[in-house]
């Protein structure tokens, strides 16, 4: 199995009077899984009961909203370490400073040794669009980047149902 990649070609000119072509590459979204079906796959690998489970994975859960909303950093058992995060405007003056200033709150998540490894060892899968939606080329992991398809004959559309133009996140979705 590997991640699927899509490559579509954008304009990419920071200027309204140029346009300049080039591929930009990010993930294929795939479904969100539900809180139901991870306890369910994690109770069939481990044996532990899905009540037990639940009611686990829900303490851990109070436990890193209780710490992290105290401003800590805390480890997610095998996982990594979250905490809060925030962008925010600049000022010149301390008597300026407030949190008016604040415009985005965040959770920053930093994955284990483990977890970085797993990508690492990931292969990758990228479908490459032209600008109207044509696929031009597929490349993957193991041809090193020879093309598995240059007929040109399929036409889809590049931003798939997610249309996010981007990669994945990296927070907890509740």
């Amino acid at each position: 199995m590997s991640v699927k990649i899509k490559a579509v070609e954008r304009n990419i000119s920071f200027s309204k009077d140029n346009v300049e072509y080039g591929y930009v590459l990010s993930t294929e979204m795939y479904n969100r899984l539900s809180d139901e079906k991870v306890i369910a796959e994690a109770s069939a690998h481990s044996g532990i009961s899905q009540a037990i489970l639940k009611a686990s994975c829900a303490a851990v859960a109070d436990v890193l909203m209780s710490w992290i909303s105290e401003g800590h950093s805390v480890s997610i058992p095998y996982l990594g370490t979250m905490r809060f995060g925030l962008n925010s405007k600049a000022v010149s003056t301390v008597g300026e400073v407030g949190t008016d200033l604040i415009t985005s709150r965040k959770v920053i998540f930093t994955p284990s040794g483990e977890i970085k490894d797993a990508l690492a060892n990931t292969s990758f899968s990228i479908t490459c669009y032209d600008r109207n939606g044509k696929v031009v080329k597929r490349v993957n992991a193991s041809d090193n980047g020879v093309d598995t398809d240059n007929d040109g004959d399929e036409a889809v559309d590049p931003n798939g149902p997610d249309n996010d133009n981007g990669g994945g996140g990296g927070g907890f979705a509740g």
